[in-house]
């Protein structure tokens, strides 16, 4: 078992795991926005007469569009300056709003990939201050805590795939379900989510901060390994559905008996994801979130070599190789950011998370354009196994921040964490 022990242990847990359920349940509710447009690509092309390369601007955008909120939230120290809970919900409503205007008013990339980019600024206020937010309320269990916080990102950037795969709805009826779950996550978030006792008084305004999270070592380490997950985590998400549709197209019979690429892609994403972060989040509170992190890229840049040596097989293969790399794609990402709060500055632990995944979101727009071009060049085989790069030299940046941790930072070994 997990706890988020409170400084008042008086009805503690009972707090700590109501706010564990709050904090998660806003972020699937607003990550739904994420892949709102990517879900409905196929019927975007057929109603805007446009290229599967030029669809990559929806998702690019909003990838662009994070990095651009987050490297401004990082630089004013906006998540340790702002109450975190305020500023998720005020960001959750304006990504609400964005995404009900690309269905209320886009007619073309011309106005949709303007209003995606905003989406994405938006979700930099959602999703960093909602690690600091969850970090607030744990200190032992942080991992599991923050692993269960990715679940639920990967559950609610998965959920659009699920809305349009079960039911043929209109593309603009997918958007405003998204935009209609991202406004309740924000009135959520105003209306009953807190910090915790484990949060920081307002920092000092130190916009240099950002730098030294790359000078330092310990976060150094981190944010090394964090960009070797990042380089293969969102190519996977977006282009999986197209993986899965290339394979089964390949296939003697067009993969008749499999499950629809939707559902298939939301089961590997969605359920396996969630199952994988709160395992290895569970698991890295007792053996080392570093080691653990390790071990996940391991496993997940394995599965991109063999997604590329099942592609056109039997669906039932091809499900399994996706469902063990959904699993393990998402499973570290819970444990980089625990590492990231217990070897940077703790009054700048909101800064150094944003800072992160503001460098990790910058490079997932490389390998979100260069996948499909990659695919249609020389295929997916080669394709879905040049994302194995990442996960594989980040592995080894986790293993040496395993060691730092454990000699020369005693007190963020990943078993315990200790507070001043």
């Amino acid at each position: 078992m997990f706890t988020g022990r409170r400084r008042d242990p008086g009805g503690a847990g009972g707090s700590a795991r109501a706010q564990l359920a709050l904090i998660a349940a806003v972020q699937v509710l607003v990550m739904s926005t994420w892949f709102s447009a990517s879900a409905v690509v196929p019927a975007l092309r057929g109603e805007w007469g446009i290229t599967q390369g030029a669809a990559t601007w929806l998702t690019i955008s909003v990838q662009l569009g994070f990095v651009t909120g987050a490297l401004l939230a990082a630089a004013l120290n906006l998540p340790d300056v702002v109450p975190a809970h305020r500023l998720v919900a005020v960001c959750a409503l304006a990504g609400s709003a964005t995404t009900a205007g690309v269905a209320a008013f886009a007619d073309g990339l011309w106005t949709a990939v303007p209003l995606r980019f905003a989406t994405g600024v938006a979700l930099a206020g959602v999703y960093p201050p909602g690690l600091k937010l969850m970090a607030s309320w744990f200190d032992r269990g942080r991992g599991f805590a923050l692993g269960l916080l990715v679940g639920a990102l990967t559950l609610g950037s998965a959920l659009p795939q699920l809305i349009g795969g079960f039911a043929a709805l209109p593309w603009r009826t997918v958007l405003y379900v998204s935009c209609a779950l991202a406004a309740a996550g924000g009135l959520l978030a105003a209306g009953v989510v807190r910090p915790g006792p484990y949060s920081a008084p307002a920092a000092p305004f130190a916009p240099r901060y950002m730098i030294t999270l790359f000078r330092e070592r310990g976060p150094r380490l981190a944010n090394l390994g964090y960009l070797g997950h990042m380089w293969e985590l969102y190519a996977m998400w977006t282009w999986l559905p197209a993986y899965i549709t290339a394979s089964q197209a390949v296939r003697p019979g067009h993969g008749a008996g499999a499950l629809p690429p939707g559902v298939t892609a939301f089961l590997a994403i969605g359920v396996a994801g969630v199952a994988g972060c709160l395992l290895a989040g569970w698991l890295g509170d007792r053996v080392g979130r570093a080691r653990l992190a390790a071990l996940a890229m391991t496993v997940s840049g394995a599965c991109c070599l063999l997604a590329a040596l099942v592609f056109g097989g039997p669906p039932p293969l091809v499900f399994g190789v996706l469902v063990v790399w959904g699993a393990s794609v998402i499973a570290d990402s819970g444990l980089f950011s625990a590492c990231t709060s217990e070897v940077a500055d703790r009054r700048y632990v909101g800064t150094a998370l944003t800072a992160q995944t503001a460098a990790g979101f910058l490079l997932t727009v490389v390998t979100i354009q260069a996948t499909p071009l990659l695919a249609e060049a020389v295929g997916w085989r080669l394709a879905v196994a040049v994302l194995g790069i990442g996960p594989l030299a980040g592995a080894v940046a986790m293993i040496r921040l395993q060691r730092y941790m454990t000699s020369e930072h005693p007190l963020a070994t990943g078993r315990t964490v200790a507070r001043p």
